[in-house]
């Protein structure tokens, strides 16, 4: 054995056999002591982890972002500060309302989070492939989403919860509209957009902070599935996007795309007349043009899946100095929900794991103390400072060269709520009317048909009621093909609810 790779227990004894559990005589029962069986059998009981509530089916790689264009009069941070600057990204996408189990070619938005490995540590950029969202207030947000997850009673998804939830929360209408379009089943991670989607902010030595959009366009161009191909493939296989992620990084054609911003000057933002930090709006690219900022590589399969990317944590808590946030209330919830997640689903120091942890050029010290997966010394700078302030010169201590310039809160405290009853929408009547054209609203009208086809009539009606104050034909195209789809069979009990399209 002396030049073979030796079997062992976790900690580090040889191991006999690997093959038969070690009994009383050749028929006799098996003892307790065989504690490797013991070991064995509780390791297998603890190989699965909690999923994540939401975003559970994911797929993920290692890659490169590449700079190209010089941004640094809008920030500070490093990893922009030159032409030709490499950093290293863990990148995941996933679906947002699936189980782990779930089919990869379901209609549904796609999450496009990248987790950048910068010299002054990690910054986390967790976004979607669509640049809006349902909903602009955290407040809604638990109820959205357990919308999109099974009855309580039937155990199934249920469409009528969905479109009551929608129908009832309208500024849902210009998601809805891009996730029942072509763009609602992607054809693999390298075929979509990604967007920052919330407002966030960068900041640049000067102490002018600049509000930003972050827009990830794909360099392999879209492709979708219709609902028919995405039966016919689920049909094969439920697996079609790891499948397609990993052989195209595995045999070098490579995913990238081109990385650009939008930027707002701070007081532009009082001048709009939209909320520039409303999560359900995009910014017009007339007003706020795309500026080139790099290219993104994914060019690496994680060694190990669980490892790099079921334990990958990302969160919007995680900035750098030069990159923050915004009054977005939706980015400002998830500051706290994101950490939290991972403090619940992975441990209280998640950050430690090698997914999360910062690279090599980066500084990690920090006091937090103790606690569950306590597996590495202390990273205070001196062993006797387990506390701050202290007196060791050599212990850690916050830099105020790194603090960013102060947030110009606009008014008192409110729960501001639109005045405008047409605000939610202006931007999903131009989507609807400017940007598609027949063909795809005439697919848009059929997709949604098939999905809100099992609903109640009373449901059916408050979401033509939204559709109509978005687009009068938006609404009679949807009705129409409600009424064609032979399939759409109302219910008016949620226990009879299934899923469809």
């Amino acid at each position: 054995m002396a030049d073979k790779t030796r079997l062992t227990t976790s900690a580090g004894a040889p191991m006999p056999t690997n093959d038969h559990s070690l009994t009383a005589g050749k028929r006799g029962p098996v003892l307790m002591q065989d504690y490797q069986l013991l070991e064995k059998l509780a390791h297998q009981n603890r190989e699965r982890i909690p999923e994540r509530p939401v975003h559970a089916k994911g797929w993920g790689a290692f890659g490169t972002f590449t700079v190209t264009q010089d941004i640094t009069r809008y920030t500070r941070a490093r990893l922009f500060s030159e032409v030709g600057k490499q950093t290293e990204v863990l990148a995941r996408w996933s679906t947002v309302a699936g189980e782990q189990g779930a089919a990869d070619a379901e209609r549904d938005v796609r999450g496009f989070s990248l987790k950048f490995y910068t010299e002054e540590g990690n910054w986390d950029m967790v976004g979607n492939n669509t640049p809006v969202f349902f909903v602009r207030d955290a407040y809604k947000f638990p109820d959205f989403i357990r919308t999109q997850k099974r009855h309580p009673k039937t155990n199934l998804r249920s469409p009528e919860a969905m479109f009551d939830f929608w129908a009832g929360q309208p500024e849902s209408v210009h998601q809805v509209t891009i996730l029942m379009s072509d763009r609602g089943i992607p054809k693999n991670p390298a075929r979509m957009n990604g967007y920052g989607s919330h407002t966030y902010s960068l900041w640049n030595d000067q102490g002018e902070r600049f509000w930003v959009k972050f827009h990830f366009r794909t360099q392999k161009g879209h492709a979708f599935h219709t609902n028919a191909e995405a039966e016919e493939l689920i049909g094969k296989t439920r697996e079609s996007y790891q499948e397609d992620l990993y052989n195209m990084i595995d045999g070098g054609d490579f995913p990238r795309w081109k990385v650009f911003i939008q930027i707002m000057e701070e007081e532009e933002a009082t001048r709009q007349s939209f909320n520039p930090f409303d999560l359900t709006k995009v910014w017009p690219h007339g007003d706020f043009p795309l500026i080139e900022v790099g290219e993104l590589e994914m060019n690496r399969n994680p060694e190990n899946y669980f490892m790099f990317v079921e334990n990958a944590a990302y969160a919007p808590s995680n900035i750098v100095p030069g990159i923050s946030w915004s009054p977005d209330k939706m980015l400002q919830a998830r500051i706290f929900a994101y950490a939290d997640a991972h403090r619940y689903r992975l441990g209280t120091h998640y950050e430690q794991l090698p997914a999360n942890h910062a690279k090599a050029a980066a500084e990690v010290n920090f006091y937090h103390k103790d606690g569950a997966m306590r597996f590495f010394p202390p990273k205070t700078g001196h062993p006797d400072a387990y506390y701050e302030p202290n007196q060791y010169d050599e212990a850690a201590r916050a830099d105020p060269g790194v603090a960013e310039p102060p947030l110009r809160i606009d008014g008192d405290a409110d729960r501001y709520d639109p005045a405008d009853p047409d605000a939610d929408y202006v931007q999903p009547r131009a989507l609807y009317a400017e940007v598609m054209d027949d063909d795809e609203r005439a697919r848009l009208h059929s997709n949604m048909a098939s999905a809100m086809g099992p609903c109640s009539d009373a449901v059916k009606e408050r979401w033509y009621a939204v559709l109509g104050k978005v687009h009068p034909d938006y609404e009679a195209g949807v009705r129409k093909a409600v009424e064609d789809d032979v399939n759409a069979v109302p219910v008016t009990d949620d226990s009879q609810v299934t899923t469809r399209g």
